[in-house]
């Protein structure tokens, strides 16, 4: 995807920038869809996702508390498809957090310490799509918050996603399960 097209693409989001509006569209050859919360259906449609996904998942999380998406990157886990997560270093404080569910779960989980906030929010599946956007991983963003997420299907863009994901990942620490 070029500038050009991402700098159409975000002048789109901000124009229909609505609650619970959701749309499919074709920016230069790279299939999208945008999804906005509240109420969207921003978690579903990453469930979604994530169930449809067959070899590989990387995610990348500021605040991760949602049951649904933490279930179903375990039931991903479950029929084969590798996952690992790197999370945000406030997610070792949180009262309730995906981190020990997903790591209990024999999922690497990775904190990213390295940095004042690892503010990311995004998920790439089968080296094939990226999801990315606003949205938190979480019950609020799905139900109360003003949140975005878009797919974005591009090998290209996965790619570039990814190699910044192990960068992460390489100055990230394995986080140690709770019981």
């Amino acid at each position: 995807m070029t500038i050009r097209a991402l700098a159409r693409l975000v002048l789109f989001v901000a124009v229909i920038c609505t609650p619970a509006y959701s749309a499919d569209l074709i920016l230069d050859n790279a299939p999208t869809k945008v999804l906005f919360s509240p109420k969207g259906g921003c978690a579903a449609a990453i469930v979604s996702e994530i169930r449809s996904a067959k070899s590989q998942i990387l995610v990348q999380a500021y605040s991760f508390t949602s049951v649904p998406i933490a279930k179903a990157l375990v039931d991903a886990h479950k029929r084969g498809v590798k996952i690992e997560v790197i999370l945000d270093k406030s997610q070792r404080a949180e009262k309730y957090t995906s981190a020990t569910f997903l790591a209990n779960s024999g999922i690497p989980t990775y904190i990213d310490g390295h940095h004042a906030l690892a503010h990311d929010k995004v998920m790439i599946l089968d080296r094939a799509v990226v999801i990315t956007g606003s949205f938190n991983f979480t019950r609020a963003a799905e139900e109360s918050n003003a949140e975005n997420i878009i797919f974005l299907r591009s090998e290209e863009l996965t790619e570039l996603y990814e190699a910044n994901w192990r960068r992460h990942k390489g100055h990230s620490e394995p986080y140690e399960a709770r019981n």
